[in-house]
C-alpha cells in the first residue's frame, strides 16, 4: 500500500490528467495516506502542492497542520493563500500566528490588499477568530433580515451598505453576486466595472475612492428577489495589523 500510496503522489504533479484521478484515490485512502502525503509535499511543483492540499482539507486530518504552515513560506502566493484557508478551513491548533506572520510578509511585500492571497489570508483570519470586520449597525441590520444560509444581502440594498460602510470608514474591494433557485446557489456576472484603486493615497481617500465605483457597481447590478450580493470590505486596521 505505501508503495501505491507514493506512486499517487508522484502523479499530482501531471495536470495532464493523471492528478485529478490520484487526487480523488487519496482521497479515499484517507488518513492512511496522510503521512506519506505530508513526507512527499516538498518534492512536489506548485500544481501537486495544491492539489495536495485539496486532499488536505477533504481528508481533514489534523496531521497535516504541520505541512500546511510551512506551505505558508512557500515562494508562490497561490500555495500560501491556499494553505492559509485550509488551515482556516480545518481549524488546526496553532494555526494563527503563523497565518499572522503570513499577512504581515504579505503587506511587507507591498501586495496590494485587493490581490487573491491577502483576501484570502484576511479571510483566513477571521475564520480563526484572530480577525474582527467592521460591520456597521445598519449594515448587520439588512443581513438579518435575510434566511441565514443566503450567502451575502439582498442586492436591493447595495448602494445603502455601500454608503453605511464607506461612512464607518470602510472600503471597498468589491463586490460578488449570487442566485438562489431552489435552494442552490450560483454565481452571477456583475457590472464586470472592475477599479484599480492607488494604496499609497490616504485612507479617507480610498474609502471615497471605493465609494465611488462601488454605487456606479449598484446602479448597474443586478437586481432580484432571489439576487444576493456579498461585499468584500477592510478596515485601516488591515493594512496595519497587530504585530
Amino acid at each position: 500500500m505505501t508503495t501505491y500510496i507514493e506512486r499517487l503522489i508522484q502523479q499530482l504533479d501531471d495536470s495532464t490528467g493523471p492528478s485529478y484521478d490520484a487526487r480523488a484515490e487519496l482521497i479515499d485512502i484517507g488518513s492512511d495516506a496522510i503521512p506519506a502525503l505530508i513526507d512527499g509535499l516538498p518534492s512536489l511543483d506548485r500544481f501537486g502542492q495544491l492539489t495536495a492540499i485539496e486532499v488536505f482539507e477533504e481528508v481533514a486530518d489534523p496531521r497535516c497542520g504541520r505541512a500546511l504552515i510551512a506551505l505558508l513560506r512557500s515562494d508562490d502566493s497561490t500555495v500560501r493563500e491556499w494553505a492559509a484557508m485550509a488551515l482556516a478551513s480545518l481549524k488546526i491548533d496553532g494555526a494563527v500566528e503563523p497565518v499572522r506572520r503570513a499577512y504581515r510578509a504579505c503587506l511587507e511585500r507591498a501586495t496590494p490588499p485587493d490581490w487573491s492571497e491577502p483576501l484570502g489570508i484576511r479571510w483566513a483570519l477571521t475564520e480563526l477568530g484572530a480577525r474582527t470586520p467592521v460591520v456597521p449597525p445598519l449594515t448587520a441590520r439588512l443581513r438579518a433580515s435575510t434566511a441565514d444560509d443566503t450567502p451575502g444581502w439582498p442586492s436591493a440594498h447595495l448602494t445603502e451598505i455601500i454608503n453605511d460602510l464607506a461612512d464607518h470608514a470602510q472600503v471597498i474591494l468589491c463586490s460578488q453576486f449570487w442566485r438562489v433557485d431552489a435552494g442552490r446557489t450560483y454565481g452571477v456576472s456583475g457590472t464586470g466595472l472592475g477599479w484599480e484603486l492607488d494604496w499609497t493615497t490616504p485612507w479617507q481617500h480610498l474609502v471615497e475612492e471605493s465609494r465611488t465605483w462601488s454605487l456606479l457597481e449598484a446602479s448597474e447590478a443586478p437586481v432580484g428577489d432571489n439576487i444576493f450580493v456579498a461585499p468584500i470590505w477592510i478596515d485601516r486596521t488591515d493594512l496595519h495589523p497587530e504585530r
